[in-house]
């Protein structure tokens, strides 16, 4: 049987905003299955990689650079809040989209609401 869990990216002050723009929670989601990891918050960021290529996923108490999806040179942030942060590290570099375009893709900081549930998940061996 696959598993597969759902976790909703944490918004805050800005989710209507975002909402608006097209990048709220309706359009936005992180999947974790057996063999895959899903990252999408709207028509903004994509990510589709195997599980095997997370090296580590760790909580992060920020500070962050601003809300959304930002990033440059493989480091990239995808929040809806400054606060449930997880930090992915991929090995090796693993590509994503960002408005369509492919970028490249070393660390992923995400808001979550269920951080450290998506860190056990996503921990090696499980």
């Amino acid at each position: 049987m696959h598993v597969r869990d759902e976790f909703a990216i944490k918004y805050g002050a800005f989710r209507l905003l975002l909402s608006v723009l097209g990048l709220g929670p309706r359009f936005s989601r992180v999947v974790v299955d057996a063999d895959r990891l899903i990252v999408k918050m709207g028509w903004g960021f994509s990510a589709d990689v195997p599980r095997s290529a997370i090296a580590s996923a760790q909580r992060s108490r920020g500070p962050v650079g601003g809300i959304g999806v930002h990033g440059w040179r493989g480091r990239w942030l995808v929040n809806g809040a400054a606060s449930g942060l997880v930090i992915i590290r991929f090995d090796p570099r693993r590509r994503a989209r960002v408005m369509g375009l492919p970028v490249a893709l070393a660390d992923l900081c995400i808001s979550l609401e269920e951080p450290d549930r998506f860190v056990a998940k996503t921990a090696p061996g499980t």
